[in-house]
């Protein structure tokens, strides 16, 4: 069982019913990174802002340093790379937001259908084995609902973040996290703890040993 989900359920006891959905939903993950696949998050306005946090904790070194291997490091100063910038790096989770940026979204939704924005780039961006992590408070959100149906197209994983309504992203998800709450706000107190709880179990089981 993952350290950190066992933490976050000690603190919020609400989340107990969704333990064994959480240690599924890092263990698609850590295998996904694995095999060399990428995790593709979004979702809207506040969502949005977990879609990007999500990034940032896979990306670089979140609970653990993530220092690069020296024959890592030794092969990148061997290309030409500064060895005082490849001993900054820090080895990453592969991810991308797919609410980050003006110029791809707005011309999409100007040009094409603003409910698709995230579907093209789940298209252009996702190969089969990647995990999309869908988020959304109410669990209905269009865009969130065509980048997970496309998502499924491309043969990829979707791990679905809602609410507690009974909601249309349940349908397409391969792992549901169903928090139990129904306002907005209460619904992304608890999605915040929760993904901090999965990436700190992803970064542990790929890392926590050689770091």
């Amino acid at each position: 069982m993952g350290m950190y989900i066992n933490r976050c359920i000690g603190r919020l006891p609400q989340l107990a019913q969704q333990r064994v959905v959480m240690e599924s939903a890092v263990d698609m993950i850590v295998e996904a990174v694995l095999r060399g696949n990428k995790v593709l998050t979004c979702g809207n306005g506040g969502s949005a802002a977990d879609a990007e946090h999500i990034v940032g904790e896979l990306m670089k070194g979140f609970l653990l340093p993530r220092k690069l291997d020296p024959d890592v490091i030794s092969r990148l100063c061997e290309k030409g790379c500064p060895e005082q910038l490849a001993r900054a790096l820090q080895q990453a989770i592969p991810a991308i937001s797919l609410v980050s940026g003006v110029a791809l979204p707005t011309a999409f939704a100007n040009d094409v259908n603003p409910g698709y924005v995230f579907a093209q780039q789940v298209y252009a961006l996702g190969r089969p084995g990647d995990v999309l992590l869908a988020i959304s408070t109410s669990g209905n959100s269009a865009n969130v609902l065509a980048a997970m149906q496309v998502a499924r197209a491309l043969d990829m994983h979707c791990i679905a973040m809602t609410g507690g309504r009974p909601c249309a992203m349940a349908n397409l998800a391969d792992i549901h996290i169903a928090v139990d709450e129904t306002e907005t706000a209460l619904v992304q107190e608890l999605h915040l703890p929760v993904y901090h709880a999965l990436c700190a179990d992803v970064e542990q089981r790929l890392f926590g040993k050689s770091s």
